[in-house]
């Protein structure tokens, strides 16, 4: 089972600061986190994004047409700063692994959020996401 662990952004990380001196201990307790998912085998890929300023959004219309916005987006509590992908044998470890999770940003109200990915297997039959015949 694939987990994504998303950090949600928050006013600071939107403001896209370069990383100061201030934040070398979260740095330092976020890489031996990560180095601690790896030795047990279960990291597949971690990273931060960069503000929303950055990015852009793309909607898809009925009719087949396509929107793009260049961000920044307003609601901040919408967006993502980072992730961190696992594979685990269960949700509990996923949550196991989720509880140890440091604080992404020491001294603010912040949050992450666990989402489990799709599997192949859930689109075979029986999968929960099986199509009617």
């Amino acid at each position: 089972m694939r987990f994504m662990i998303q950090v949600r952004a928050t006013v600071s990380s939107e403001r896209g600061d370069p990383p100061g001196p201030e934040l070398k201990p979260l740095f330092e307790e976020m890489g031996t986190f990560h180095e601690e998912l790896a030795r047990a085998g279960v990291l597949l890929d971690a990273a931060g994004l960069r503000p929303s300023r950055q990015g852009w959004r793309q909607s898809y219309h009925p009719d087949g047409r396509r929107e793009v916005a260049d961000g920044p987006f307003a609601e901040t509590k919408e967006l993502i700063a980072g992730y961190t992908l696992i594979q685990v044998r269960s949700v509990e470890e996923a949550q196991a692994w989720a509880a140890r999770f440091p604080s992404p940003f020491p001294g603010q109200v912040c949050e992450i959020e666990v989402r489990r990915l799709y599997e192949e297997a859930d689109f075979a039959p029986g999968g929960d996401m099986a199509l009617p015949d």
